[in-house]
């Protein structure tokens, strides 16, 4: 990994190089950019830019002294300036997804696509906040961040990857927490979605305790021009879950927008 260092934080990132069209993808907030392992080679072969990086607070990523944690999506656009590209696709999975809607809103013009996986998208309307307090009671928190991250199929069925994601998710712990969570440009509400013009993927997972299909529907009914997949057998990573649907499915609708 490269080190981005900005004025105030220094940026660990993962870039392939090469003259393809950048694909950005965002980690969720539990793991770092190691957890995209098994995006990278399959996304340089077919022809595009790899580029992950550990947001604040998590993995290698930190803050200069007395730094404030500051605007996630600002993080984004600065590494991009940092790296030199313009137009670029975004994937961002969960925690990550929520980035990738601010960054949308606050700098579309520098996005061909956008796909956002097993994400609750920080939508802030009261009826949307009540339903994730009817899926996720305060106990929830509290389970292992496996059962909590991967679908029982998974976790049935793939002990040794289930002890590998594990293993990821451990050294992307940080080492110092951050003092404040990171911001973002907007209070997201349905009504925001509905301005979104770029074209973009929604997916979930059949079993995502996070984003279940019913919660999806209700983001793609404020998003009329979304795509939308539902990946079976899954949890809240089909990124790790169901890698070759996922890889398959993000690029052929990254290529669909290529322009």
């Amino acid at each position: 990994m490269s080190i981005a260092r900005l004025s105030d934080r220094d940026l660990w990132y993962e870039d392939s190089g090469g003259s393809g069209v950048p694909i950005v993808l965002l980690h969720a907030g539990v793991g770092s950019a190691v957890m995209w392992e098994r995006q990278r080679q399959p996304v340089v072969d077919a022809g595009y830019r790899f580029i992950a990086y550990d947001r604040v607070g998590a993995g290698k990523s930190t803050l200069h002294a007395n730094a404030e944690p500051g605007v996630a999506s600002d993080d984004l656009d600065a590494l991009r300036q940092h790296l030199g590209f313009d137009r670029f696709h975004l994937v961002g999975t969960a925690a990550g997804g929520i980035v990738a809607f601010d960054y949308v809103l606050a700098f579309r013009e520098h996005l061909r696509s956008l796909v956002i996986a097993n994400s609750v998208g920080g939508v802030q309307d009261e009826s949307y906040l009540e339903l994730g307090r009817r899926l996720r009671p305060p106990e929830f928190e509290r389970l292992p961040v496996e059962l909590r991250e991967l679908g029982p199929s998974y976790r049935a069925a793939n002990a040794e990857g289930t002890a590998r994601w594990l293993e990821l998710e451990r050294q992307s712990q940080p080492a110092r927490p951050l003092p404040s969570p990171q911001r973002y440009h907007q209070r997201l509400t349905f009504a925001l979605l509905d301005t979104i013009s770029v074209p973009t993927l929604l997916l979930t997972g059949d079993a995502d305790l996070y984003c279940p299909p019913s919660a999806l529907r209700m983001f793609a009914a404020h998003m009329p021009g979304a795509e939308t997949l539902i990946v079976p057998e899954t949890g809240h990573s089909a990124y790790w879950e169901q890698t070759e649907l996922f890889n398959r499915a993000v690029l052929a609708f990254v290529a669909k927008h290529a322009r």
